[in-house]
């Protein structure tokens, strides 16, 4: 009898050992804890890597192929298809990535960009940069806000005389099937 109540005793000193160890798991794992499970900031500062050109070609974590002259990232907690606009921190300039991929994995790196996105904002030479991460919400489609939008004027008048290709003297005009043959004929 008595050892049934120790045991008892032990197993609910287990259980609670185990929910402390839940309740505090996230604190001290992070990165074992779901991206869900967190809100993510709309801003962040870190190292900055990008994919070699050795990866052309493989599949992300999306699905889709990775290109090298595509301006795509990988990060560790954006959703997929997230707009990005990475800051490099030491000459400030400024591209805008989409999150196709998971990672980086790397101590200390927030986010992999593709080739051409790292050549735009300058970091080839250096390998990896300090940059700021913000999200944005919107973005026009040719990834430069300082570009004019024109757009071509068509005039799509009808003139008088011709109401919709037709002329009044076609009109009058009939054809019978043996007569349209006749005009098909190549003969002299």
């Amino acid at each position: 009898m008595r050892n049934r109540i120790v045991w008892h005793r032990r197993l609910s000193l287990k259980t609670c050992m185990l929910l402390v160890c839940l309740l505090f798991a996230p604190f001290y794992f992070p990165s074992l804890i779901s991206h869900s499970f967190f809100l993510t900031a709309q801003t962040q500062t870190g190292k900055a890597s990008y994919y070699a050109k050795k990866f052309e070609g493989r599949r992300t974590a999306s699905g889709e192929r990775l290109h090298s002259d595509s301006l795509t990232c990988a990060h560790r907690t954006f959703p997929f298809g997230t707009m990005l606009r990475v800051t490099n921190l030491t000459n400030k300039k400024v591209v805008i990535v989409r999150v196709t991929d998971r990672g980086p994995f790397a101590r200390g790196r927030i986010i992999d960009l593709s080739w051409r996105a790292a050549k735009l904002i300058g970091m080839i030479t250096q390998g990896i940069a300090p940059v700021k991460v913000e999200v944005i919400d919107r973005v026009i489609p040719p990834f430069q806000p300082s570009m004019p939008t024109t757009y071509p004027e068509y005039d799509l008048e009808v003139s008088p005389e011709y109401e919709y290709g037709v002329t009044e003297e076609w009109n009058d005009l009939i054809l019978s099937p043996k007569e349209n043959t006749d005009s098909l004929s190549t003969e002299p």
